[in-house]
């Protein structure tokens, strides 16, 4: 079976940025997704597609095709009041926009009371490569389907 639109992938990947590994699967804990779902990079995703259980590649994602280019504009000071704890400097913390949503950003520099944080992607405007091997590949359930995304073992509760 070949990696296809709605097909649930496992695969070991190990990311290295400039020839550092920044992220990699753990030994028995492989990357699940659901494939076509934008669960994962596109640029990933389209290099997978076609694939099948037990091929191994190399991918080179430009940062169009992986976290996107990196903007200055997300970049932002915000005030020290604006934080309950200790703050320290390259720890990621979250806000929570008007929506609801959760928003990830990274404090860059501490002066005073003024606090620079970037809402960038830590890896926006990198070029990302992953060496990937692909365990296995299966239908989705429809429930998998219904949701978007992956589930363990084909299932899942929501408590």
């Amino acid at each position: 079976m070949n990696i296809t639109q709605d097909k649930v992938v496992e695969l070991d990947y190990k990311l290295t940025v400039n020839g550092e590994i920044v992220d990699q699967s753990e030994p028995g804990e492989p990357l699940v997704y659901l494939h076509g779902h934008s669960n994962i990079i596109p640029g990933l995703e389209a290099a997978l597609e076609g694939k099948g259980a037990g091929e191994s590649l190399q991918v080179t994602v430009q940062p169009e095709d992986g976290y996107g280019p990196r903007d200055e504009e997300n970049v932002e000071s915000l005030s020290r009041e604006d934080f309950e704890d200790d703050i320290e400097v390259g720890e990621t913390y979250y806000a929570q926009a008007e929506d609801g949503s959760v928003i990830p950003f990274t404090v860059m520099d501490v002066d005073g009371d003024n606090v620079k944080v970037d809402f960038n992607p830590p890896l926006a405007g990198m070029v990302l490569d992953f060496d990937v091997t692909v365990l296995a590949v299966r239908d989705a359930t429809p429930e998998e389907l219904e949701h978007g995304h992956a589930h363990a073992d084909g299932q899942h509760d929501h408590e």
